[in-house]
């Protein structure tokens, strides 16, 4: 399925909801992409980029236990990124993003295990792409491929 920016921002729009985004391996792009449709500033709340592990817990609210039990690189912190970022930011929907955009490996996930999520009052929607399942490409494809797959998150909120 093709989401468009412009599609999920409209749809917003029209839903009356808002949406904020924690960022780890995109480092604000879902941002960038929602913020380039005319008309985002309705729906945009804003963005925090938590690249460091430490900074997920800090800026986007993941709970200690949270990031001890499952590591910067999991469902269950993508979740807790994207409940976090929505509380924090005041926005109807949070979204997250979080994974090895390589080209290396990261404790110990291969170049393409990525996790996305949506928090909002419908409940909480995670995608998870490992194994055999990963994301496929270099590092911005990966990167490209993870903005593509919270897009079509929001666009079922």
């Amino acid at each position: 399925m093709s989401v468009s920016a412009a599609s999920v921002v409209a749809r917003l729009v029209d839903r009356g909801l808002t949406v904020a985004a924690a960022e780890s391996l995109t480092g604000g792009l879902v941002c960038a992409a929602l913020t380039s449709v005319p008309g985002s500033s309705a729906v945009v709340r804003g963005g925090v980029v938590v690249y460091a592990t430490a900074l997920k817990e800090s800026l986007a609210g993941v709970p200690a236990a949270v990031l001890a039990a499952s590591g910067p690189v999991a469902a269950d912190t993508a979740a807790a990124m994207a409940a976090g970022v929505r509380e924090r930011l005041g926005a109807s929907v949070g979204v997250a993003t979080t994974g090895v955009a390589g080209p290396d490996p990261q404790d110990g996930h291969p170049p393409g295990t990525v996790h996305v999520a949506a928090v909002s009052d419908a409940g909480v929607r995670v995608r998870s792409f490992t194994g055999s399942s990963a994301l496929r490409g270099d590092r911005a494809e990966v990167r490209a491929a993870t903005v593509h797959a919270v897009l079509e998150l929001l666009s079922e909120v």
